[in-house]
């Protein structure tokens, strides 16, 4: 068996170089050596070719379970689209149920959600099938808690969509947003559970430091840091703002399940504690989270990927990253199971002090690469998989001089990298996941340019330093993360599973 090392440089996309694109900008000796001295490709990372709605950015958690899967997958977001475009959403049983008793009691629908398109964590199309199928069961009773983006897509155009949001409701004939708040408290990952309080306090008690009378109210008041506005409690003076009631039910409208997740768990908690457990919970999709919550579309089969090949046939793995992109390199990378499988090591490189993405755009980088040399150099293992978190995590803060840094630091890290892996006879793949750095400005309303740190549709680079004996594989059409999987078994010298559609970049051995 070939030692390796898979790298996955998250939010690395290709694009001209341009005004606003921090990885050409940058100083890439590293990067530049690499692509001399390897097998050098394109592949596709976002909409239809890695199972995404058509003209959809990819992200990191599609990116990896392809990269895992070894085929595209079917994502959340193209399911629910599917189910929505073919009116059995609207239509759901459980969803046209649960409508038709709030109406019958009295209870209130409460649905918390992204309000953007971006279509990484959420589609605010959703929230009109959901309004329409509230008013089709004859529910008058719709709270909407909105949550504010300027991630996904460019800060400062929270009002816009919610604007949106509003002619929704309008259109539906049922529906009012009754909170908001930025989607860093209601969908922070990062264990910080004080963010997440305060939006679960938000939802379900109305509890907010901001009180306005009515929406255009508070859309006077919002800045351009849509992420992080403090949660605001809408509703007419001098009535309680809308808390969730005994009778009433909460439907969590995005589709992704990491970043949602927390809040879920402790408004279930919360519930609980607070003689609320007869709350009905529903999501738009399925949720990993601490007790089951019914979810309205089902996902894809993820399993028969890397992880499987590598527990039939014995290979010996370590998964590296920063807290941020840990999940990606064991949960979604072996198709959503966070077990930690025989053969596996996890090693999460965590932060001595809160990040400071823009201050400290190198993040923990260097560990990250001298955690990747030590285990590559360790016999019992016989592949590193790690995550160079920096060029996504730091790209969307939308600045850009801090992504050019950022790229720089991953520069440095890939090298030292590269270095051991030639010293040691390790083969290496280098890949992005996504677009995100290649792209800092967004043109606005008015065509302006304004900071973007957002996804792209931009292909991502994959670099294979591998044997001299290795050469590349002849295939017609696109190639895309799909492909990796199968290129990492053959340079293992591992047969592929059955389930991988995927086709390997290289040959590893010359054909007989």
């Amino acid at each position: 068996m070939s030692p390796g090392i898979l790298l996955v440089l998250d939010g690395w996309g290709i694009a001209p170089p341009a005004r606003g694109n921090a990885i050409t900008a940058a100083a890439t000796p590293c990067l530049d050596e690499l692509a001399r001295n390897s097998h050098v490709t394109t592949l596709a990372a976002a909409g239809e070719a890695v199972g995404l709605p058509a003209g959809t950015v990819g992200n990191s958690e599609i990116g990896h379970l392809v990269i895992g899967a070894g085929r595209p997958l079917e994502y959340d977001s193209l399911l629910v689209e599917r189910e929505a475009q073919a009116g059995r959403l609207r239509g759901h049983r459980a969803l046209v149920k649960t409508c038709r008793d709030l109406a019958a009691c009295g209870g209130t629908l409460h649905l918390v959600g992204l309000a953007s398109d971006g279509r990484i964590h959420s589609d605010i199309a959703h929230f009109r099938e959901l309004l329409l199928a509230a008013a089709s069961a004859g529910l008058t009773e719709v709270a909407i808690h909105a949550i504010t983006d300027g991630r996904d897509v460019a800060s400062g155009t929270a009002a816009e969509y919610l604007g949106r949001l509003a002619a929704f409701t309008r259109d539906a004939g049922t529906g009012t947003i009754v909170s908001l708040i930025g989607r860093n408290f209601a969908m922070d990952k990062s264990g910080n559970a004080e963010l997440t309080r305060q939006a679960c306090a938000l939802v379900l008690d109305a509890t907010a430091a901001r009180r306005c009378a009515d929406l255009d109210a508070a859309l006077s008041g919002l800045n351009d840091d849509d992420a992080n506005l403090p949660a605001i409690s809408i509703g007419p003076p001098g009535r309680p703002g809308r808390r969730v009631g005994g009778t009433d039910a909460i439907l969590f409208v995005n589709f992704r399940s990491d970043r949602t997740a927390p809040l879920v768990n402790m408004a279930a908690r919360r519930l609980a504690e607070s003689g609320r457990s007869s709350v009905g919970l529903l999501s738009l999709a399925q949720y990993d989270t601490e007790r089951p919550v019914p979810a309205l579309v089902p996902r894809a089969d993820a399993s028969g990927g890397l992880a499987d090949a590598f527990s039939r046939s014995g290979v010996r793995s370590a998964r590296i990253a920063e807290r941020e992109k840990f999940e990606h390199v064991t949960f979604f990378f072996n198709g959503r199971d966070g077990t930690a499988r025989p053969g596996e090591r996890h090693i999460c490189v965590l932060a001595d002090t809160e990040p400071d993405y823009v201050g400290t755009p190198g993040m923990n980088v260097a560990e990250v690469a001298t955690a990747v040399i030590s285990a590559a150099a360790d016999p019992d293992v016989d592949l590193v998989l790690a995550n160079l978190a920096n060029i996504d995590v730091v790209g969307h803060t939308g600045s850009y001089p801090a992504t050019v840094s950022a790229v720089e630091a991953v520069d440095a890290a890939v090298g030292q990298i590269a270095a051991a892996a030639r010293a040691s006879g390790h083969w290496l793949i280098a890949v992005g996941d996504h677009g995100n750095g290649e792209q800092m400005l967004q043109a606005g309303n008015g065509g302006a340019e304004r900071p973007y740190g957002g996804h792209t549709m931009n292909q991502v680079p994959c670099m294979i330093a591998a044997p001299p004996e290795a050469s590349p594989a002849v295939s017609a059409g696109v190639r895309t993360l799909a492909d990796v999987a199968p290129t990492v078994l053959e340079l293992l010298g591992v047969p592929p599973t059955d389930k991988m559609t995927g086709r390997p970049l290289l040959r590893a051995r010359p054909a007989t």
